[in-house]
């Protein structure tokens, strides 16, 4: 991103921004996915993003932190689409068709555990999964984190070390009860 394109569309230039959000609409995406988990519902925030980018853009104070700011924007977005649009989600496990084969049980058991992350994931609040998708995908650094989402360090990390424990629980909980539904005689 070139600061001189974000200073031109800071003053109104609407080319210079339409440059700036094609060059940046697909990490704003893939950042609102990873953290809605729904095509639909990243692409409206995705889009309420920029469109906020576009009538906030004069009030920016540094045009070289334009893509934190971006990615606030997004973050934020993402938090409002995860509000409005609360669903209910089935629970289905795969288990495996024949369960004397050993890769059958193999990818069977990689498909479950997949599937059991991605359920704890969105079992998550969006302000988790926010810092969880900035960290672990992004590769941020806590600091960097907490300056895009405007928290405190502190609280970045706080919410990272309790996803995390989230995580790591409902997996062991879904590990215990595939290893009961194994062991059941039939």
């Amino acid at each position: 991103m070139h600061v001189d394109q974000v200073q031109r569309a800071m003053r109104g230039d609407r080319d210079a921004f339409t440059q700036i959000a094609a060059a940046a609409v697909d990490s704003c995406y893939a950042l609102a996915y990873r953290i809605l988990r729904d095509p639909h519902r990243a692409q409206d925030a995705t889009q309420q993003a920029l469109f906020e980018a576009w009538r906030n853009l004069p009030q920016l104070r540094d045009p070289e932190r334009f893509d934190a700011w971006l990615y606030r924007l997004v973050v934020h977005a993402c938090y409002t689409e995860a509000r409005s649009h609360r669903r209910w989600n089935a629970r289905v496990r795969v288990l495996a068709a024949n369960p004397t084969s050993t890769q059958t049980d193999d990818v069977a058991y990689s498909v479950t555990r997949r599937d059991e992350l991605e359920d704890a994931f969105r079992k998550l609040t969006p302000e988790r999964r926010a810092v969880v998708v900035l960290h672990h995908y992004l590769g941020y650094p806590l600091t960097e984190i907490a300056e895009v989402l405007g928290i405190p360090e502190g609280t970045a990390r706080s919410r990272l070390h309790y996803a995390v424990r989230q995580l790591r629980a409902a997996l062991d909980d879904d590990s215990r009860s595939l290893v009961a539904i194994k062991e059941r005689p039939a």
